[in-house]
């Protein structure tokens, strides 16, 4: 699931009302809630085709006969942050090499500025650097 569809829409509702099941399920970990700052214990998060379905006390409504359980035991479950503004090559580091360095962190996204390529490089330059992304 890629791209996010009508369809793709409504079998994530399926799975976040219990018509159908999750692939995966996180249970009782402690969410970490980026909008309130709140950290929210026993929560657990269900997955279908890599998105997530559903948040909350007990997904047990979302488990099937195949469903892969993890077990969380109060771990913190945290979503992908977004770098709101970053410059990659002031780091010294290409696309790839800045990915490595941040998505083990918890950076899933960012926002280039790529001023710098470009006043080297130009368009192509931009380009380059959006072909490696």
């Amino acid at each position: 699931m890629k791209q996010l569809t009508a369809e793709n829409t409504r079998k994530l509702v399926d799975c976040a009302m219990g018509r159908i099941p999750a692939d995966l399920v996180v249970r009782n970990g402690k969410w970490v809630c980026v909008q309130s700052g709140e950290i929210i214990p026993a929560t657990d998060v269900a997955v279908l085709d890599g998105r997530i379905a559903f948040v909350g006390p007990s997904a047990a409504h979302t488990i099937g006969d195949h469903t892969q359980i993890i077990e969380a035991d109060g771990r913190y479950l945290c979503p992908g942050l977004l770098d709101a503004h970053m410059h990659v090559e002031s780091g010294m580091l290409t696309v790839t090499e800045f990915v490595r360095a941040v998505a083990p962190r918890g950076t899933t996204g960012m926002f280039v500025d790529p001023h710098e390529i470009a006043n080297v490089f130009g368009l192509k330059g931009v380009r380059l650097m959006a072909d490696e992304a």
